[in-house]
């Protein structure tokens, strides 16, 4: 074997495992970076960067049939998947290559191959070893299934269903949370009749109660159609169709089945547990700085418990390069971390929701207000129906921003200030918000908490 020795070893070179590298190739440290497949992960390669452009192409798609209604003469002739999938592995390459010149240019070790963290803390690659004062975990997630529903054939994950030479005619999706909606809003853009399984009451079921519902309303009048509440039971499939049997023993019928529920940590098989770190069902368990129970190895991304976000691992990834180089980042707790749902109408959110306001503070401690979009005016020019709710400590800091409508997405870093910063609605009701913008209904909403409403009674 080859030994070889680094400041740092960093298994896996997806979104937390990148931003540790470069943020301590910064700091001073040699570094090396283990990954089996492509720097940049599942967010770059299968997930946020391609979907997003998918999403984007059925915003387009939408456009173009609506021309008409902004005074556009243009025509919809369909969609054409060679051309979308070019479009979208374009922009996936170009974002690859600026990755890959960023980590050559801080004089990053790339390391090509499966790694294996062993007891002594080295990570065996093959016949090479590599040894570093500190080691980081960063090894992603995977798509899960659900026992005895095996993918294959008709039956997909998202990475299959990105890979799609085809749009579907009729498709089912078993999930309603982020993957499951922004799917469903694609293939219904592109045409397909889509159905949404989800076993939950509600889809979204993470958010405020008050997106939900507005999500569910916008989907009815997309035409987009779903089950809640009801658990599956099975699928079948032929050369042709799939058939989802519900525990109620309703039946649907479709080209393809789409599973989304979810994501599971990618750690089985790779000696974490062997080398002593502590688990619990495939997660890797840290201290709130990240560290695991073995000495100078540390995880971040998916594989620690909390939300599954590309955002979070950088955000982990940094701050762990900077506490072994000595710093002291805050740590910030998943509550504070923005999250977007990129489907159409988006669904953004940062804090806690109304309903776990009111479980840690009573209902008497809470205040929540409600601002429709109809009466913002960027809105009515895009197009977008929606909503901003703002939840407040009663006479106290704002606990939660949750947003419903198209772009919204573009507005929650500002929700996330608020949340983070402790800020009340009285610090930001003087504050100008551009007109006309989105970000005009955040500041109906702070205007309205702080006691003195605009464009409201």
């Amino acid at each position: 074997m080859t030994a070889h020795a680094f400041d740092i070893v960093i298994l896996g070179g997806g979104s937390g495992g990148y931003a540790a590298a470069l943020r301590a190739a910064e700091l001073g440290k040699s570094v090396a970076l283990i990954e089996k497949d492509k720097v940049g992960g599942t967010c770059l390669h299968r997930g946020c960067i391609p979907t997003k452009a998918l999403l984007h192409s059925a915003e387009i798609a939408e456009n173009v049939r609506d021309a008409a209604k902004y005074g556009v003469g243009a025509s919809f002739d369909g969609i054409d998947p060679a051309g979308v999938r070019s479009y979208r592995e374009g922009i996936v390459a170009k974002k690859y290559k600026g990755l890959e010149g960023l980590i050559k240019a801080r004089g990053i070790t790339v390391v090509g191959g499966e790694g294996v963290l062993r007891p002594d803390r080295t990570i065996a690659v093959g016949d090479d070893v590599y040894t570093g004062s500190d080691v980081i975990l960063a090894t992603g997630s995977y798509s899960r299934s659900l026992p005895g529903l095996e993918i294959g054939g008709r039956i997909l994950t998202s990475e299959q269903a990105l890979a799609l030479e085809e749009v579907p005619q009729r498709v089912i999706i078993l999930g309603g949370g982020v993957i499951g909606v922004e799917f469903a809003s694609v293939w219904r853009s592109f045409g397909a009749e889509v159905t949404i399984v989800e076993a939950l009451d509600h889809l979204a079921p993470n958010e405020d109660i008050a997106l939900s519902k507005g999500l569910e309303r916008a989907f009815r009048r997309r035409g987009i159609t779903y089950s809640l509440g009801v658990r599956f039971a099975s699928a079948a499939q032929t050369e042709h169709a799939v058939t989802v049997t519900l525990e109620n023993g309703t039946a649907y019928e479709a080209d393809y089945l789409l599973v989304a529920v979810g994501r599971g940590p990618a750690t089985a098989g790779l000696g974490f547990e062997e080398a002593g770190v502590d688990m619990d069902r495939g997660f890797v368990l840290t201290d709130p700085e990240l560290r695991t129970n073995v000495d100078h190895v540390w995880a971040v991304g998916d594989i620690v418990p909390g939300l599954q976000l590309a955002h979070r691992g950088f955000l982990q990834g940094i701050a762990v390069a900077e506490r072994i180089a000595g710093l002291s980042p805050a740590v910030i707790p998943d509550a504070q971390i923005p999250r977007v749902t990129y489907c159409s109408p988006e669904v953004a959110s940062v804090g806690v929701t109304e309903a776990a306001a009111i479980e840690a503070l009573g209902a008497d401690g809470v205040v929540a207000y409600e601002y429709n979009l109809a009466g913002n005016g960027k809105s009515e020019i895009i197009g977008t129906a929606g909503l901003v709710k703002v939840v407040r400590q009663k006479d106290g800091p704002i606990l939660g921003v949750h947003l419903l409508g198209d772009r919204v997405g573009e507005l929650i870093t500002e929700g996330q200030l608020a949340v983070s910063w402790d800020a009340h609605p009285e610090d930001i009701a003087p504050l100008i918000h551009a007109h006309p913008t989105q970000s005009e209904a955040l500041g109906e909403a702070f205007l309205a908490l702080a006691g003195k409403p605009l464009h409201a009674l």
